[in-house]
């Protein structure tokens, strides 16, 4: 079993960061990555035809690695998740009277451009939610299949609920789009490098992923994995990289009908970034190593003492088989002020996310027990 990782992070030590589903820590080894990279940048007379397609491709291998894809050519390096997602918008097959689900509250990046998409095509968006209460996650799956019909275009879901960590059963409801026919498209941003996804066993249509947060990138950076519901479809930029024959600069004038295989074609414009890239693939490569189940482990073993005498204390957390383990939403006991709460944390210097009525706890290999230690020693003084 992995054990605590902490040198391997740049952290300020004057604060307990238990907030990685909000962004990151820098690895120092992709620090290393960006600093060696910038110095190329500096020195253009350096930076030859490879530096435009290699990193590219080390960039695809490691991710392609880390989410089960046997074909490198099916990633794609895009910006941020609403790319990703308006690149899949632009191809879903969305007829009139047809409607797109989605989890109610789930992040905007993942919903917005299906709203425009069913507005533009007189179709409708279906929102689905269940009351908080006991088996959240259980419910919510059940209400998810059950609004499943021969009319659903697509699924659209992240893995685990961004706010609450609720985990959602994508090998159920994916047996359910199938027999209608539906895609289902997942948002990996707060579960990718840090819960395991096989993209193939899954058999998802596509998993688009902001690398800023799990995949402990530079902000700014993305990454997709589209499957062969996509094969031959519109991107939503037209660059010239992503053309058959770009490999050869003489003749880039010489304008090609063709684009390469697969899924290069939704690729970003100055995909090749020199500095960026550099940096995602040391990233990647240390995710890897560590693996996601041992991630999740980790989480699992760190949490659950501090998760048993929360409940013991009064609050509430889903069971253990409906939520991932690295991202918690702890909700406070009835009468309990969340705004004092808010303040006591800040002055403790101890960082997690609050949404609505929850405390968002996202740990990772960065830290141990005595972490955990500070965050229930303000909930102790808050009750």
């Amino acid at each position: 079993m992995l054990g605590c990782q902490r040198d391997l992070f740049q952290l300020d030590e004057s604060v307990t960061y238990l907030n990685c589903a909000y962004m990151s820590p820098q690895l120092k080894c992709v620090t290393a990555a960006g600093q060696h990279a910038i110095l190329l940048k500096a020195t253009p007379n350096k930076v030859g035809m490879p530096h435009f397609f290699d990193q590219v491709t080390q960039v695809k291998v490691a991710f392609a690695q880390l989410v089960g894809a046997t074909e490198v050519g099916r990633v794609a390096i895009i910006p941020s998740t609403s790319y990703g997602i308006a690149t899949v918008a632009k191809n879903l097959p969305l007829a009139a009277g047809q409607h797109i689900i989605v989890a109610k509250d789930q992040f905007p990046s993942n919903y917005y451009s299906w709203k425009r998409l069913a507005d533009e095509r007189g179709a409708s968006i279906k929102i689905i939610g269940v009351e908080d209460g006991p088996d959240k996650g259980r419910r919510w799956n059940e209400a998810i299949l059950e609004a499943i019909t021969p009319d659903t275009a697509a699924v659209a879901l992240s893995h685990v609920h961004w706010a609450e960590g609720v985990l959602f059963d994508l090998v159920a409801i994916r047996r359910r789009t199938r027999e209608v026919g539906a895609w289902l498209v997942i948002d990996g941003t707060q579960s990718v490098g840090a819960l395991p996804f096989d993209v193939e066993a899954l058999d998802v249509d596509a998993l688009i992923c902001g690398a800023y947060k799990w995949l402990m990138s530079p902000y700014g950076t993305a990454v997709a994995w589209y499957g062969p519901a996509m094969d031959g479809g519109t991107p939503i930029e037209e660059n010239w990289i992503n053309r058959k024959g770009s490999d050869n600069f003489q003749h880039l004038v010489n304008y090609q009908p063709e684009y390469q295989p697969l899924a290069v074609r939704y690729c970003m414009g100055e995909q090749s970034n020199f500095v960026l890239l550099p940096m995602m693939e040391a990233a990647f490569q240390q995710l890897n190593a560590w693996q996601p189940a041992r991630i999740q482990a980790y989480c699992q073993a760190l949490n659950a003492p501090f998760l048993v005498e929360l409940q013991a204390m009064g609050f509430n957390v889903l069971p253990e088989d409906q939520r991932g383990h690295h991202l918690v939403g702890v909700t406070l006991p009835t009468g309990m002020d969340m705004p004092s709460v808010q303040r006591a944390l800040a002055q403790a210097g101890v960082l997690v996310s609050v949404r609505g009525a929850s405390i968002r706890v996202a740990p990772h290999l960065y830290n141990d027990a005595d972490d955990w230690a500070r965050l229930m020693d303000v909930l102790k003084q808050q009750l």
